[in-house]
């Protein structure tokens, strides 16, 4: 146990020279998406293999420096690459190489030619336009900014260890010994760190509101729980760097007068929460948890409460209700969390990425932070991408960022459509389903807190799900009014009522059952529980709504008055037809299908029954003459 800060400052050394001393590094993806691709196994094998041929491995870091082999190779089970659609991904350092979509026969060729011959493994790396061995030099990363998860794929996830000797705990350790809680709260004030959950509200003012209040007890309460469909952000966190969001939460109860912090993570996050049980153990061994920290006078324990799923638990009073053992469920505002929140007690709420960006502000100082993004959304935002795209992946960049450079830049563009060319880029859903779509006009758009906002969209927690022009807007309205409605906690009638409302006129739409006065009723629908909902996410459940109307008013109006889906994805609007001069009544397409919906006589053109047709699709498959098509 380290019991004062010389002793942590020694074995960061002892750590650090342990780290220097491996010349060549393995990092295997120990990401929930890898190892689902077989990453553990991957990991396992290279170990074996390279014990069996006595090549000088180390697991962990030692704690001499003088033990460590000469030219020892380090091998890694690291947190998310970021490239999630590549896994099993394996970066191999100095070099800089990564190989994608590893498999276990490829083990043995990477221990013999790369790492004992520093051969590079043509077929493993990534191909765009070319080849790219170097990770750092494929655009996806390239067109990157990673400060909150430069760690992810380049530490040891779960060592404490690795952590350290990359100078981890030094902004905590600094703000300790060398800051008073003034002065932490005025640095993170001068930064202008908003709050990266998708509110945007100023970190530092949020901390000083906390510090202010007349309470024995105060608290730090970190927000896991990332309910966002397609949303990742804050569980690579976790899984790829605890210990930095950790160290976010001390600095924060340091600067508040907090002794007790809570982190809420959702229980579909096993690995998230796995790593935090080790971290936390981690560090009450090295003596970085509990009382009297560091010889200190600063005392903090950490607690970790799984939610059951809930997306409203991301809501700060429902999320305080819940890690109390209640229902979640949002309560009217005043009092808000920073004045009785937890226990009703003055509480620090920030989700992970928030925590993560601490450290570095601590460490580096708010003028080099505001020197990233622009002046009012200051540094860096992780976005989870998603969609019609080729890059798919969870990728950090400046806050201000354009769509275009994320889309085409980092993502590298649209996915090829069906005739083999790149599909059309026809809308972006940003912020989830409290979020907005953006359209070609707002390619140019920065993304920061402010630009978004004034463009009818929210950054949300960074869900960028991307949409070519086979894609149906209402549809997409569809699936999130869905979502909304069956996460709404029923508190208030708002919420609980008007989103049924609003997703029943949404299902008619796309069964073909549309009528006049129903896009009508969804704006006044909208604008009444925007109005009137108790908390913030009913307050937003309806923008995918208003903004797919805004921007796509043509298909709402397709779907109502002519009974067609404009992309064709809307099952029960499709309509097939036979071409009659390409039909050679050969009959194979009666046969097919199970409704008996195609009848005609042999040798000469079928015809198909619109009101029997189920859009199966069974016989455009079947027909070997391509004379049956979907009506455009």
């Amino acid at each position: 146990m380290l019991a004062t800060r010389e002793e942590l400052k020694k074995i960061r050394d002892v750590y650090e020279a342990s780290l220097r001393a491996e010349k060549k590094k393995i990092f295997i993806c120990a990401g929930t998406g890898c190892i689902s691709s077989g990453s553990l196994a991957i990991y396992e094998e290279l170990v074996k293999l390279m014990g069996e041929r006595n090549i000088p491995c180390s697991v962990e870091l030692k704690t001499e420096g003088k033990a460590a082999p000469l030219h020892p190779v380090g091998i890694k089970r690291s947190g998310c690459h970021g490239f999630c659609e590549l896994g099993p991904l394996a970066l191999i350092e100095p070099e800089g190489l990564l190989y994608t979509r590893v498999r276990l026969e490829d083990c043995g060729e990477i221990v013999e030619r790369t790492i004992e011959q520093d051969e590079v493994i043509e077929r493993l790396v990534y191909r765009g336009d070319k080849r790219f061995a170097k990770r750092n030099a494929i655009p996806f990363y390239e067109k990157q900014t990673r400060l909150v998860l430069e760690h992810c794929g380049q530490i040891d996830a779960t060592s404490i260890k690795e952590y350290l000797a990359v100078g981890g705990y030094a902004a905590f350790e600094k703000a300790l010994f060398e800051m008073s809680a003034d002065e932490i709260i005025a640095e993170i004030s001068e930064s202008n760190l908003r709050g990266r959950g998708g509110g945007g509200f100023p970190a530092g003012r949020k901390w000083s509101q906390v510090k202010h209040q007349k309470a024995g007890q105060k608290y730090v309460v970190c927000n896991g729980d990332e309910g966002d469909p397609g949303a990742f952000m804050d569980r690579s966190v976790m899984e790829g760097d605890p210990h930095r969001m950790i160290e976010g939460m001390l600095i924060a109860g340091l600067a508040c007068g907090a002794s007790e912090g809570y982190i809420y993570v959702r229980a579909e996050y096993p690995m998230a929460v796995s790593r935090l049980k080790t971290a936390i153990a981690q560090m009450r061994e090295f003596g970085l948890l509990g009382e009297h920290i560091l010889g200190s006078d600063f005392s903090f324990n950490l607690h970790i409460n799984r939610g059951a799923g809930a997306f409203v638990c991301g809501e700060g009073s429902a999320l305080t209700a819940s890690i109390e053992g209640k229902r979640g469920m949002p309560r009217v505002k005043p009092p808000r969390t920073v004045e009785q929140g937890l226990f009703e007690k003055p509480t620090v709420l920030n989700n992970v990425e928030t925590f993560a960006n601490i450290p570095l502000i601590i460490s580096r100082g708010a003028a080099w932070y505001r020197t990233i993004g622009p002046e009012n959304s200051p540094g860096t935002k992780a976005f989870a991408l998603t969609g019609n795209i080729e890059n798919t992946g969870l990728i950090e960049v400046p806050m201000g960022t354009t769509l275009r450079e994320v889309i085409f830049a980092v993502g590298g563009g649209m996915k090829a459509g069906p005739n083999g060319g790149p599909g059309q880029f026809k809308a972006v859903q940003i912020g989830g389903p409290s979020g907005g779509c953006l359209t070609k006009d707002d390619l140019d758009l920065p993304m920061d807190f402010d630009s978004l906002k004034r463009a009818g969209a929210m950054i949300g927690s960074g869900g960028l799900v991307v949409m070519d022009d086979r894609t149906c807007m209402v549809e997409i309205a569809r699936f999130f009014m869905n979502f909304t409605q069956n996460e709404s906690c029923g508190k208030c009638v708002p919420c609980r009522e008007g989103t049924k409302r609003m997703l029943a006129i949404l299902e008619r739409l796309t069964f073909g059952e549309g009528r006049e006065g129903d896009i009508e009723m969804l704006l006044e629908l909208a604008d009444t529980i925007s109005a009137t909902a108790l908390c913030g996410l009913g307050k937003t459940a309806a923008f995918p709504v208003l903004s797919t109307i805004k921007n796509f008013r043509n298909e709402y109006e397709a779907h109502i008055y002519e009974k067609r889906c404009p992309a064709g994805s809307c099952q029960k609007l499709k309509r097939i037809h036979i071409d009659p001069a390409l039909c050679k009544g050969c009959s194979k397409c009666s046969k097919v299908c199970p409704v008996e919906a195609i009848s005609g006589t042999a040798k000469q053109a079928f015809v198909i029954d619109g009101i029997k047709c189920i859009k199966c699709e069974a016989c455009i498959e079947t027909c070997p003459f391509n004379a049956i098509k979907e009506a455009s």
